[in-house]
């Protein structure tokens, strides 16, 4: 089922409101250089999650669309489902049913866990198991001939064996070495993310007769044409009330209430407040030893993060799935003494506040934790669509 058959007048405005044009125009959308209705690009999304990269593809305009999905978390597979309207398969992929026929482009995120430093207290058996998923992603590449593909994970990916692995697969296995691959480490804040978070991507094209340019130009920061300046959390967030309201999520006809909050111990609120802007747990130490957990006092050296307060005016720390808990990383507000909702961790992760996550707060919060920001997405797929689906006509009047 494409994406623009969602079936019902509260999706058909949901897509409208995230991508800035209606569902029937998206099957109608036309080339810029003359006129001509686009084919659309054929996607599947394996890997899903919540949907994100999927939603930055979409948000290019160019076409991508939905038609199947794979993800393992069943409450991460209603999301994708509920936002695209297409067939998902929400089980392990290598149960997957078969694939829709005449696929342009895969995309997709094998799960991380296994490369994460976060991921370390995993014991071998599941590590391994998680770490070869990806190959799993390939094999339906040689099914599929797509294309193009694309594959998202942990910076640590692009420095282990099985990425050495799939490389010289690249070169040397009979299907897959018509592709040519370009790949590297991305910041998500450099594409107009307000969030600094590195990713590892890789992005091979079929039946191409040159090396591809590596990275995708940037669009915000230093590398940017214009020098733009990189969305900031003050952007992201500043126009949300101070205060949260209840504590926890609901869904009032088209919208989703996110923007709830916790209750925390009164010991809790004192160290929000002794925590400065810009602050952390060393100032928490320095200010109320009294009320600094004897973990903390006993290790003077570490990251910065823990117990931090955002800054207001750059690009927030990495969002990860446990964002409501400040002592994980930079999740206290910039001003309020209180942890980022989940809209607020949702908005810097670039998700428009549209897009409806299904589930329990602890599964919603997974969810945007563990997403491709949308906007790094987008970057993802003008690259694809210049390299593996413009035509020369397109590319003379970019």
């Amino acid at each position: 089922m494409a994406f623009n058959a969602m079936g019902n007048e509260a999706m058909a405005r949901r897509y409208q409101q995230m991508t800035g044009q209606s569902s029937s125009e998206s099957a109608q959308r036309t080339s810029v250089n003359d006129g001509a209705p686009l084919r659309p690009i054929t996607t599947p999304d394996l890997f899903a999650g919540a949907g994100g990269l999927s939603l930055g593809f979409h948000l290019a305009d160019r076409g991508y669309t939905p038609v199947f999905a794979v993800e393992h978390e069943a409450a991460a597979a209603r999301s994708f489902e509920r936002n695209f309207g297409c067939e998902v398969y929400a089980g392990d992929i290598e149960d997957s049913p078969a694939y829709p026929d005449e696929i342009d482009l895969i995309i997709g995120g094998p799960p991380c866990q296994g490369f994460s430093p976060l991921g370390r207290d995993r014991d071998d058996e599941s590590r391994a198991s998680l770490n070869g998923l990806w190959k799993h992603y390939l094999d339906a590449v040689r099914t599929l001939k797509p294309q193009a593909f694309v594959i998202e994970n942990v910076p640590e990916f692009q420095k282990s064996a099985q990425f050495a692995e799939l490389l010289h697969l690249l070169n040397h296995d009979t299907e897959l070495s018509a592709y040519t691959p370009a790949y590297g480490v991305l910041n998500a804040a450099d594409y107009g993310v307000p969030q600094r978070r590195r990713r590892g991507i890789l992005i091979a094209i079929r039946d191409v007769d040159r090396k591809l340019p590596w990275p995708p130009t940037p669009t915000h920061g230093p590398g940017s044409q214009g020098q733009v300046p990189q969305v900031t959390v003050r952007d992201a967030i500043e126009d949300l009330p101070s205060r949260t309201k209840g504590t926890d999520p609901y869904i009032s006809g088209d919208d989703q209430h996110l923007h709830f909050g916790r209750r925390p111990r009164p010991e809790s609120m004192e160290r929000y407040r002794a925590i400065p802007p810009g602050g952390n747990r060393f100032d928490l130490m320095a200010k109320r030893p009294d009320i600094t957990p004897a973990c903390w006092l006993n290790k003077p050296t570490g990251t910065t993060d823990v117990m931090g307060r955002a800054h207001w005016d750059r690009p927030s720390a990495t969002i990860r799935t446990e964002f409501f808990k400040p002592e994980k990383g930079r999740y206290l507000h910039p001003s309020a003494n209180r942890v980022i909702s989940h809209r607020e961790a949702a908005r810097i992760q670039s998700f428009p506040d549209s897009y409806i996550f299904e589930g329990t707060k602890i599964e919603i919060a997974r969810q945007i934790g563990n997403a491709v920001p949308p906007q790094l997405g987008k970057a993802l797929a003008n690259y694809v669509y210049e390299h593996a689906f413009a035509t020369s006509s397109d590319a003379a009047v970019k």
